[in-house]
């Protein structure tokens, strides 16, 4: 299940009640200091330290390409390595990758709480669930607190204060009561979480979500905003469905072409705002496929990120690009 889904899951669900948004005046680009009318995106890497090849493409898009941002799945095997560098190059904006599923059959991970603890994660394998609505059908809101609250211990143990905090698979956006959770965590410890509060044009058409869900988000978004957070104006969460022509899937030449077209396309479409665009590169080995069957996507991804065509495209669109430590940085100042 996607982010899409899985928020669109929660709207569904909520039995919240929330304000009626009042009219837009100004987007939270603007609120930060940024000059009106701008277009300041985050191009954020997903799944770090899920695997090897996860930490090499994350790696490659910042350091080699235009990405600016990544997030970390802390149960995951590959963890180490992904802090260890981060550790020996200061600086990465990385934040946590909140995971509450394990969705690849032959490669699984557990929560980081304990099992006994969290009951409610655990599959049948011993694994955390591999999809959303299992998730939201076993466990509790206060198992699903204890493990976000474990993997941010975790992290910082390990040295890694992160500058914000997403939610693997919107898993956390699929329960009112996980939201509460996921938002609370952040406020509580005064980091930026990822949430789309603004206009909200790019996530409405994706979701094709009813004017009224909307302004939830956005009565969501002035509760983070009030409370000394950051807010997104919107977000792009569509890369992972760009479908791959097979006849080039094993071509890198042309793979990146047909990556980066997809990007450019999408820069055009954005709004004024802050607005984060996901994306999962991905350094594929042959081990990969072991993984996932999802590598040509990812491997794209990558690609693209470091194309001097994508680069200058954002410049000619005149984009911002920006990181999560610089909008805090920013909110901070803010009265």
């Amino acid at each position: 299940m996607t982010f899409n889904n899985t928020i669109a899951l929660f709207f569904a669900a909520s039995m919240w009640q929330f304000a009626a948004a009042q009219k837009i005046d100004s987007t939270y680009a603007e609120k930060l200091g940024y000059p009106k009318g701008a277009r300041v995106l985050i191009l954020h890497v997903d799944d770090a330290g899920m695997s090897y090849d996860s930490n090499e493409g994350a790696i490659n898009s910042i350091t080699k390409g235009v990405a600016t941002s990544v997030s970390v799945m802390m149960p995951c095997p590959w963890v180490p390595g992904f802090v260890h560098y981060m550790k020996a190059h200061p600086g990465m904006d990385a934040g946590l990758h909140l995971t509450l599923t394990s969705e690849w059959g032959d490669y699984r991970w557990g929560p980081l709480a304990g099992k006994t603890n969290v009951p409610g994660l655990v599959d049948t394998e011993g694994a955390m669930w591999s999809n959303v609505a299992d998730v939201v059908a076993h466990a509790s809101a206060d198992e699903v607190d204890k493990e976000i609250r474990a993997q941010l211990e975790r992290a910082r143990i390990m040295g890694f204060e992160p500058t914000h905090l997403d939610s693997h698979m919107g898993t956390l956006f699929a329960s009112p009561e996980f939201l509460k959770r996921y938002i609370g965590l952040g406020i509580e410890n005064h980091i930026p979480v990822m949430l789309p509060g603004g206009a909200d044009v790019l996530i409405q058409a994706e979701m094709n979500a009813p004017a009224e869900q909307i302004e939830q988000l956005r009565a969501l978004g002035k509760m983070t905003w009030a409370a000394g957070l950051p807010v997104l104006d919107d977000l792009h969460n569509v890369s992972y469905d760009w479908k791959i022509p097979e006849a080039i899937s094993g071509d890198d030449k042309k793979l990146q072409a047909f990556k980066t077209a997809k990007y450019i396309e999408a820069i055009k479409s954005l709004q004024p705002g802050v607005t984060m665009m996901i994306m999962h590169s991905t350094a594929t080995t042959d081990m990969f496929p072991h993984i996932s069957g999802s590598g040509a996507v990812r491997r794209g991804d990558m690609l693209a990120m470091m194309d001097p065509v994508f680069k200058k495209a954002l410049q000619d669109e005149g984009i911002i690009l920006t990181t999560w430590r610089e909008l805090k940085l920013k909110r901070d100042k803010v009265k």
